[in-house]
């Protein structure tokens, strides 16, 4: 596995001109692992022992939707005026400022005031969050050529799962050992600065000289006569995604959304309160979860290489079911960490591929448009799926939504494969 590791990272193949914008894409990644492996990972958990209710913690995860709904459309139009590069640095330090609150939060208020400022704080970091969504995998697509997206993908997501792995037991560690909140402030404080330091690294990548679109020139005032007519409302809001090939690829990427995302307020509940799980136990399997992506993304080139991108989203969200099916029958920790490794490589291939499905759909000089119409997908998914998993689970439990939530992600997988 090393000697692996050791090919991912040289970069021999590739012209000397990449070389640069692709360890930033790296060092990016892997400094949003150390802030996923502490706040991201932890805060639900941490919302979960304050005793936050099922509905609270489905806010936590739709309050971004909500925002990203009504501001992604806008925000695809505002990108396609601007150097992609710099507006992304700025949303990303925008966004990522807002991880330092939650490091004071014990300090200035209870613990009911906390969630609902947990709640408030998410929605308010959704705001810069919108245009960094929608303009990341633009970014990418500028700035790094199709022959290499398959390697850079999954070189990011070993960066990804090195760093999480690390950051996930050394956060368990932290909170298995001080008392309550202290450790939860030193995980987020760790957080945070690696929030920042993703942003730092993010204000280096270059897109490809003269494979990113043309700003276009400034746009000439409406008449009065067709400012509102239907026909510039339909143009504003791109309808005409709608009606293009790729409106399959949206359908079959909300799937893979909406079913990844009905589990988000599921898992921290049954981990807690029906597993009585610690919060070191939490952080060893998730070390074990991402060190089998990284193996999984080890293969990710060759995988896609010989079944392509789309086939490999299709198969790989099929085999996400696994995860939430097993967990439903776990009654011991080695169970937990069985199901924990399996999982790991299911989500190496398809957190690799299914960026890649996309983008070979996107027209290169139309790409923040479709974007953001992805955007505004993913977030419906998002906010029907926080919302609506806790509402399920309230009327058939928490054992019934697992299975039916497995269940439900063999569908999209399959809606992918046929029809995507």
């Amino acid at each position: 596995m090393f000697a692996s590791i050791s090919r991912f990272f040289k970069q021999a193949d590739i012209p000397p001109e990449y070389h640069t914008t692709f360890r930033h894409l790296y060092y990016d990644i892997a400094w949003f692992g150390v802030l996923s492996g502490s706040v991201i990972n932890f805060l639900s958990v941490y919302a979960t022992r304050l005793g936050a209710t099922s509905v609270q913690l489905g806010l936590i995860g739709a309050m971004s939707a909500v925002v990203n709904l009504f501001l992604a459309i806008p925000a695809g139009r505002w990108l396609s005026k601007r150097d992609t590069r710099r507006a992304i640095f700025w949303t990303s330090v925008f966004y990522r400022i807002g991880f330092l609150f939650f490091i004071f939060l014990p300090w200035w208020l209870d613990a009911s005031a906390q969630v609902q400022a947990i709640i408030a704080i998410t929605f308010l970091m959704a705001i810069p969050l919108t245009p960094l969504g929608v303009g990341f995998n633009a970014l990418f697509a500028e700035a790094v050529p199709e022959q290499y997206r398959a390697h850079v993908a999954g070189t990011r997501n070993v960066m990804f799962a090195l760093t999480y792995i690390f950051t996930s037991l050394l956060s368990g560690f932290i909170l298995d050992r001080l008392p309550f909140p202290s450790g939860y402030q030193i995980v987020f404080g760790i957080g945070a600065f690696g929030a920042a330091m993703s942003s730092y690294h993010i204000y280096f990548v270059r897109p490809v000289q003269g494979d990113a679109p043309a700003l276009p020139s400034a746009p000439q005032p409406a008449s009065p006569q067709t400012a509102a007519s239907p026909r510039r409302l339909s143009s504003a809001l791109r309808l005409d995604i709608l009606s293009s090939p790729f409106k399959r690829v949206l359908l079959a990427l909300f799937a893979f959304h909406l079913t990844h995302n009905l589990t988000t307020p599921i898992y921290p509940q049954y981990n807690v309160r029906i597993l009585e799980l610690s919060d070191n136990t939490l952080g060893i399997s998730q070390a074990l979860y991402y060190l089998t992506m990284l193996i999984g993304s080890l293969q990710l080139r060759n995988v896609v290489h010989r079944l392509g991108h789309k086939r490999v989203t299709g198969w790989g969200v099929v085999g996400m079911s696994l995860y939430p099916l097993l967990l439903a029958f776990t009654q011991e920790v080695w169970q937990f960490y069985a199901i924990a490794f399996l999982g790991g490589f299911t989500w190496a291939w398809t957190n690799g591929a299914y960026a890649n499905y996309m983008l070979e759909r996107i027209p290169p000089e139309d790409r923040p448009s479709h974007l953001a119409w992805y955007t505004v997908v993913l977030n419906l998914a998002i906010l029907v799926g926080s919302l609506g998993g806790s509402a399920i689970a309230a009327q058939i439990g928490l054992f019934g939504a697992l299975i039916l939530f497995g269940v439900l992600r063999i569908l999209a997988g399959v809606y992918i494969l046929k029809w995507g």
